[in-house]
């Protein structure tokens, strides 16, 4: 028994890490933070930004200043959920590269959504592509995170390389 939960284990590590494998700026993302269904992936990736969270897919997420540290629900309601959707998972998260607490909240309509240090992650419906950062800094309330969870309030570099 104790070696098949090991196995399993490390399977879904290897899962987690395929799925953050290869990520880079310009790749096309093509799924949200949950893969078929199942458990979002958090990891990180090298932007114009620095190295920041992203889920499996490469997209990167955001926390929203509204949101207080160890919130039970989302400050991101109505109109704002189109342009800021949650990161949800239908498991439990898994990680990989990133050190902060990984949780989650129920959202609104019930599901289940991903937070990491004790806030409610999203995604930024103008990011395009996989490692697009366009939500940095929006209203100044919308963050990159780095591995360990903090918030990062610095803006891409001239050269418009995100």
């Amino acid at each position: 028994m104790r070696a098949m939960k090991a196995t399993a284990a490390g399977v879904l590590m290897m899962g987690a890490l395929a799925a953050c494998g290869g990520n880079d700026a310009g790749s096309a993302a093509t799924t949200t933070g949950t893969a078929s269904g199942g458990a979002a992936t958090l990891c990180t990736s090298s932007t114009a930004l620095g190295t920041v969270v992203v889920d499996g897919s490469g997209r990167t997420v955001y926390v929203f200043d509204k949101d207080a540290n160890g919130t039970t629900t989302s400050a991101c309601t109505g109109a704002c959920v189109s342009l800021w959707p949650a990161v949800t998972t239908s498991g439990q998260p898994t990680v990989s590269g990133v050190s902060g607490t990984v949780g989650t909240i129920k959202t609104a309509d019930g599901k289940q959504q991903v937070t990491l240090n004790g806030r409610p992650l999203y995604y930024y419906a103008k990011d395009t592509s996989a490692g697009a950062t366009a939500g940095q800094g929006v209203k100044g309330v919308w963050w990159v995170l780095n591995a360990a969870g903090a918030k990062v309030t610095a803006t891409p570099s001239a050269s418009g390389a995100y």
